[in-house]
């Protein structure tokens, strides 16, 4: 697996191309903003793009899946619970005062348990629900795309729109219960591991508190 990444757009969310080197194919997992510089990305990898994941339908994660897809109309795939957020996102965009182009609804549907591939590469699907209701991450074997859920040093907000600071510790733990070696791929800011999060995140130590709207 090669994964290359993109920060794009005013809220400085990762876009992360992964690419399976036995077949050559790749997936965009959530093409947040800037399309015509993940395009660019996705052609100096020389990959053929089969999907586009979303790990969530916030407008900073799913601004550039309309500009990808006139060039590379490949499915999308979203949990449905954020399907409120998706048709949305472009009302919110403008409250931002933030240029966004609407995309077309999404064309698969992912659930907790599922298993999506690109290539020969096989990712679980985990919900864990929290930041937005259809918050999902995408595991293979010690790598994980987390989106919103875990950062360095922080997690997801929980006071927006359908947020719910319950289901985020619930979903918290869950991811926490990964070996420590797991790296995690999140949406904003550097790489991390499980095992440094569990030992020094604030909101995993207990030095601080999810907040509650």
């Amino acid at each position: 697996m090669r994964v290359a990444v993109r920060t794009v757009g005013p809220f400085e969310e990762n876009s992360y191309l992964v690419i399976d080197e036995a077949t050559n194919r790749a997936v965009f997992i959530d093409p947040g903003d800037e399309p015509d510089r993940l395009i660019a990305m996705l052609r100096e990898s020389g990959a053929s793009l089969e999907a586009i994941w979303l790990t969530h339908a916030h407008l900073d994660h799913i601004g550039g899946v309309a500009g990808v897809r006139r060039l590379h109309p490949v499915p999308v795939y979203l949990h449905p619970a954020d399907l409120p957020l998706y048709s949305r996102a472009s009302a919110q965009a403008a409250v931002y005062g933030i240029p966004f182009e609407q995309p077309d609804p999404p064309d698969h549907v992912l659930a907790d348990g599922d298993l999506v591939s690109v290539g020969s590469l096989a990712f679980d699907v985990l919900h864990v629900p929290g930041h937005a209701p259809g918050h999902v991450v995408f595991r293979h074997q010690d790598v994980v795309f987390g989106g919103d859920l875990l950062f360095a040093g922080s997690i997801g907000r929980t006071d927006l729109p359908l947020s719910d600071p319950v289901r985020m510790e619930a979903s918290l733990l869950r991811i926490c219960e990964l070996d420590d070696a797991t790296a995690v791929h999140p949406g904003h800011g550097p790489s991390t591991t499980i095992g440094q999060e569990r030992a020094t995140n604030p909101f995993l130590t207990g030095a601080a508190r999810i907040v509650r709207r």
